[in-house]
This record gives C-alpha cells, sequence and structure tokens, in this order.
C-alpha cells in the first residue's frame, strides 16, 4: 500500500475493513468520510471552543483541577510535554469525559466533567460532539474488528463505558520566545485505542513512516485522521501500528495564525485486560507477546511520560 486509505462511513463496513485495516498496518492512519458527525455541530463545537479560548487568561486557568493529571478541565499553554521531548508542546486544551453516574462500578476512574460559565452552550454543544464522536469510533472499531477476523460486535464490550476524552486544542500563533525546538505537537505516539481527529486539514501533521521519513496527513476538509493508538497495537501484537506523528510549526502568514483540532481519544473501559488476540500471535512467539495489563494500568503508566500524572 502506498497511500494512506480514504474511505467513507457510509458504506457498508465488509467493503472498507480490508482498505482501512491494512492502511492501519502499514501506516497507522487511515482518513475517514461520511463519518456521522454533522457538520452544523463542527461548526457550533468549533464556535463554543474559540469563544472559550479567547476568555482571559485568568478566567481560564481557574478550570484547571490540580491533581487529575489533565483529565477533565483546562490546561494551560506550555504545560504537555511529549515523551522523550526535552521541551514542552505550543498548545492549549480543554478535556471533555464521559459522564457516569455516582453508583456506576467505573466511576471512580473518570473524574466528573467542569465546564466554563462564561461559555453556555459549551456544555451542550460538547456533550453532543462526545456522544457523536463516540458512535463513530465505535462503527471505526467495528470495521476493524472485521478486518481481524472477528465479530462487527467484538470491541463492544471492551468500549462500553469507555473512559474516552474529546480534546479541543489550541495552537496560538507562534510565539517569538518559544524555546529553541519547541514544536505545536512533539513526536509521539497516543496512548488509546484509536483517536479520530477533526481539523486535519490545515497543514502541519505528519506521521513517520517505516522508512524514516515524515509523511503529510492531509485528509479533505471535514474529514476524520483516524490513527491506532498504543492500547490497540498492544491488543493486536502489533500487526497494527501505533504511528509516531507531530504536528509541525506552519511557516508564513499561517505561522501568525491560530490553529484549532478536535481529536477524540476512544479508549477502552478501565477494567479491560489488554490480552493480545490468539490470532495476532504467530505459532511459536507465544513468548514474544506483551504481558496482559488493565487499560486503567496502561493509562496511568504512560500519563506519568509525558507528565501528566
Amino acid at each position: 500500500m502506498s497511500d494512506i486509505a480514504s474511505v467513507s462511513l457510509e458504506r457498508p463496513l465488509e467493503d472498507i475493513a480490508r482498505d482501512l485495516g491494512e492502511s492501519f498496518a502499514e501506516f497507522g492512519f487511515g482518513i475517514v468520510r461520511d463519518h456521522g458527525i454533522p457538520d452544523d455541530l463542527v461548526a457550533r463545537a468549533q464556535a463554543a471552543s474559540e469563544a472559550f479560548f479567547a476568555l482571559p487568561d485568568e478566567a481560564k486557568r481557574a478550570y484547571k483541577i490540580e491533581g487529575n493529571a489533565g483529565a477533565r478541565g483546562y490546561t494551560p499553554f506550555g504545560q504537555e510535554q511529549a515523551k522523550d521531548a526535552t521541551v514542552f508542546d505550543l498548545k492549549e486544551f480543554w478535556h471533555v469525559g464521559r459522564d457516569l453516574d455516582d453508583g456506576h462500578p467505573l466511576a471512580r476512574f473518570m473524574e466528573p466533567n467542569i465546564w466554563p460559565a462564561e461559555v453556555p452552550e459549551f456544555e451542550p454543544t460538547m456533550r453532543e460532539l462526545f456522544n457523536a464522536f463516540d458512535a463513530s469510533g465505535s462503527r471505526i472499531l467495528s470495521a476493524i474488528a472485521i478486518h481481524l477476523g472477528e465479530a462487527p460486535d467484538f470491541f463492544d464490550p471492551a468500549i462500553e463505558d469507555g473512559n474516552s476524552v474529546l480534546r479541543l486544542l489550541r495552537y496560538p500563533p507562534l510565539p517569538e520566545d518559544a524555546p529553541d525546538g519547541a514544536i505545536r505537537a512533539a513526536p509521539h505516539g497516543d496512548i488509546n485505542a484509536i483517536t479520530l481527529l477533526l481539523g486535519a486539514e490545515e497543514a502541519g501533521l505528519e506521521l513517520l513512516t517505516r522508512k524514516g521519513e515524515w509523511l503529510a496527513v492531509s485528509p479533505p476538509p471535514g474529514a476524520l485522521a483516524v490513527n491506532i493508538g498504543d492500547m490497540l497495537e498492544r491488543l493486536t501484537n502489533h500487526r497494527l501500528r501505533s504511528t509516531t506523528h507531530r504536528v509541525v510549526n506552519p511557516s508564513g502568514d499561517a505561522a501568525r495564525r491560530t490553529r484549532y483540532s478536535m481529536p477524540y481519544f476512544l479508549h477502552f473501559r478501565p477494567d479491560f485486560e489488554i490480552a493480545p488476540l490468539p490470532s495476532c500471535i504467530a505459532e511459536g512467539a507465544e513468548g514474544e507477546a506483551p504481558e496482559p495489563i488493565l487499560a486503567h494500568d496502561f493509562l496511568m503508566q504512560r500519563l506519568r511520560e509525558i507528565k501528566l500524572a
């Protein structure tokens, strides 16, 4: 496969499973069109996101929650740092998570959401967007299951009430005093199962190929860039790749513009055991497969590595 696959989610899953699966195996990325997230919802979410980030710094910092690894609310500019990076990323963001009742057995793993009072449309819009991303991600996982030789609903129990996170990102115009080597998002792999990204049509997102070359990921306007995360790579014993990717700094006029994007990090349930699928382990190579680990334990291990826990 020479190009990242671009598929329509309106087509039967059996028709797209092979192209999407092969793209995930080679590049770790695929482009998904007709994903079912309405254009008007995306526009409303964009407007609400911009309204929040336009607030004074003091107002935004009032929504920074100490001690929760940035799981909910606001994370200020210059705080997140990629694993093995020496400088921080040039971005600020807000996290929305799943709402669970207090009595839910998984509630202890998920912080309650908080919402900015200054932007009243923020809460209903982001709740709606979270659910739309969740539905789209579930359908993409069904296509992946088919590619792996499993039933379309194979992943349903693994992601039910999963610890997924919607991130609203703002990359400000490049600051003149940025540290040497700082870019909008340093090379990293995602922790979760799959990531669905809206807003990647503006240049900057790049993946690292098997040959060690950086390849631009350029979906058409409104389409999703979807990539495999470390959890799914581990579950498939590296059959599907969690590819290193980055967001590079723009040049010219684009350097003076703000960039916004909305990634959705689809996670397994915290109590799901990530044990390599037998179908992804070659006969006689059982001892080389990764050890089973609970999704929550894996998440916390990785959050510590990127200085968020």
